[in-house]
C-alpha cells in the first residue's frame, strides 16, 4: 500500500493521450512485477514482449511498436495501482543501472560549496552563503562546462582562494557521475522516501531522469528524487555513498515517457520542473526551474556515463542533477531548509507527470528485499525466464 492518496489525474502528463508511457506494476493476479503500457488510464501487460523494462528498452523501435500494439492483457487501472487494489505502482525501471550526475546547475554548485565550507553545519550556511554567493554565483552564470570561459573562471577563483572540488566537476571538463542506487532499489510514485536518522540537514533533489539503452541511445525520460543528506556529504565528499544510497532514498516515476511524435530530446530540454514540499507542521516550499539552465547538455552527460571505457549491458537511467537549492528557513533564521518527517514532496512537469512521495526515516520505510535474484526466480516461476 502507498502512504499517499493519489488519483490518475494528479500524476499523468498533461498530454497523456498522446504519450507513450511505460510503467511497472506489481500484479497480485500475475504474482509479480509486470512492465506495462499505460493507455487511456489502464495498464496493459507487456510481459509477452519482455518480462523486464530493461529488456523492453533494448528492442529496436520500441516506441513505434508500442504506439500501434493492441490486444495486450488488461491488468487494471492506474487508479487501482495508486490505491493498491490488486496492483501496486512500482518504479518504472528494474535491471538498469541507476546513475546520477552531480553539480550540473549553477545554483546547486554554490550550495555544494557552502556545504563544503560549512563542514555539514547548517547553522553556518547563511553566513557562508552571504559571503560566497555574490562572488561565485555571478562567476558561474552562463558558463558552459569545459569551455575556455570555464577555464578562465577557474583561474580567477583559484587566485581568490575560492576554488572547490564541486566547481571542478561543475564547470571543469569531467562531469561527476556516481551510482545513486542499486538496480531494483528505487521506489515509485506514492511510496515513502527515506531520510537517514543521522541527518539533520537534508533536502529533496528534483531531477529529470534519462532512460538510456545499452548502446547509449536516449529513449525517453522520467522524474526522480535524488534524496540528499547535506550534513553527511558536507562533512566529507568521501561520504557521498552514505549521503546518497540508503533505503528508499531514490524515487523514480511515475512512468517512463518514450520519445515519440512531438516529444523528443529538444522538447525535454525545454521542460520546467516544479517542486512543492508540504509539511505536517504547515510549512510549504515551492519553486520551479528550467532544465535549459543545465551546464552540460544531457547527451554529453550520457556520453561521459556510457562509452568505450564504461558499459551498461542492461541499460541505465541517469539523473541529470538538481536544479534546486532549497534555502527557505524552517527550523530557525539562517538555518535554511531541511525535511521533517511526514513531508509530502511533489515533483512535476507537464510532459512527464507528477512524482509524489512522503518522507519517513529510512529505518521506518519498508525494507528492500526484492532484488535481482528474487526477480529472476519470480519470472522463471511464472514461465517468463526466456523473456528477461
Amino acid at each position: 500500500m502507498t502512504s499517499v492518496f493519489l488519483t490518475a489525474q494528479a500524476v499523468l502528463p498533461d498530454d497523456a493521450d498522446r504519450a507513450i508511457l511505460v510503467g511497472r506494476v506489481w500484479s497480485e493476479a500475475e504474482g509479480g512485477p509486470c512492465p506495462a503500457l499505460l493507455r487511456e488510464g489502464r495498464f496493459f501487460d507487456l510481459t509477452g514482449i519482455s518480462a523486464t523494462v530493461s529488456g523492453l528498452m533494448e528492442i529496436d523501435g520500441i516506441a513505434d511498436r508500442l504506439a500501434t500494439t493492441g490486444g495486450l492483457p488488461d491488468l487494471g487501472s492506474l487508479d487501482d495501482a495508486l490505491a493498491g487494489r490488486g496492483l501496486r505502482l512500482l518504479a518504472p525501471i528494474d535491471l538498469q543501472a541507476v546513475k546520477a550526475a552531480g553539480v550540473t546547475f549553477a545554483d546547486s554548485m554554490v550550495e555544494r560549496v557552502i556545504e563544503e565550507q560549512a563542514k555539514g553545519d547548517a547553522a553556518r550556511a547563511q553566513e557562508i552563503r552571504d559571503r560566497l554567493a555574490p562572488v561565485i554565483g555571478s562567476s558561474l552564470r552562463g558558463v558552459a562546462a569545459g569551455s575556455d570561459k570555464a577555464r578562465e573562471v577557474k583561474r580567477v577563483l583559484q587566485g581568490m582562494g575560492l576554488w572547490s572540488q564541486y566547481l571542478e566537476v561543475g564547470i571543469g571538463p569531467d562531469a561527476e557521475i556516481f551510482t545513486k542506487a542499486q538496480p531494483m532499489a528505487s521506489v515509485g510514485c506514492g511510496a515513502d522516501v527515506g531520510i537517514h536518522p543521522i541527518s539533520d540537514w537534508n533536502n529533496p533533489e528534483p531531477e529529470v531522469v534519462l532512460v538510456v539503452r545499452s548502446d547509449g541511445a536516449i529513449l525517453g525520460a522520467s522524474l526522480g528524487n535524488d534524496v540528499n543528506l547535506r550534513d553527511v556529504e558536507g562533512r566529507s565528499a568521501l561520504l557521498l555513498g552514505k549521503a546518497k544510497d540508503n533505503n528508499a532514498s531514490c524515487a523514480v516515476g511515475p512512468f517512463l515517457r518514450l520519445f515519440h511524435g512531438g516529444f523528443d530530446i529538444a522538447a525535454l530540454e525545454g521542460v520546467r520542473v516544479s517542486l512543492r514540499v508540504t509539511g505536517e507542521d504547515g510549512f510549504e516550499m515551492v519553486g520551479e526551474s528550467d532544465l535549459a539552465a543545465i551546464s552540460r547538455k544531457p547527451a554529453e552527460l550520457v556520453r561521459q556515463m556510457l562509452n568505450r571505457n564504461h558499459q551498461y549491458p542492461d541499460g541505465a537511467v541517469l539523473f541529470l542533477g538538481t536544479m534546486f537549492a532549497p534555502v527557505k528557513d524552517r527550523r530557525g533564521a539562517g538555518q535554511g531548509f531541511t525535511h521533517e518527517l511526514g513531508d509530502l514532496v511533489e515533483i512535476a512537469t507537464p510532459l512527464l507527470g507528477r512524482l509524489v512521495n512522503r518522507v519517513r526515516r529510512t529505518d521506518d520505510c519498508p525494507e528492500w528485499t526484492f532484488g535481482t535474484r528474487e526477480l529472476v526466480r519470480n519470472l522463471v516461476a511464472r514461465g517468463l525466464g526466456d523473456r528477461i
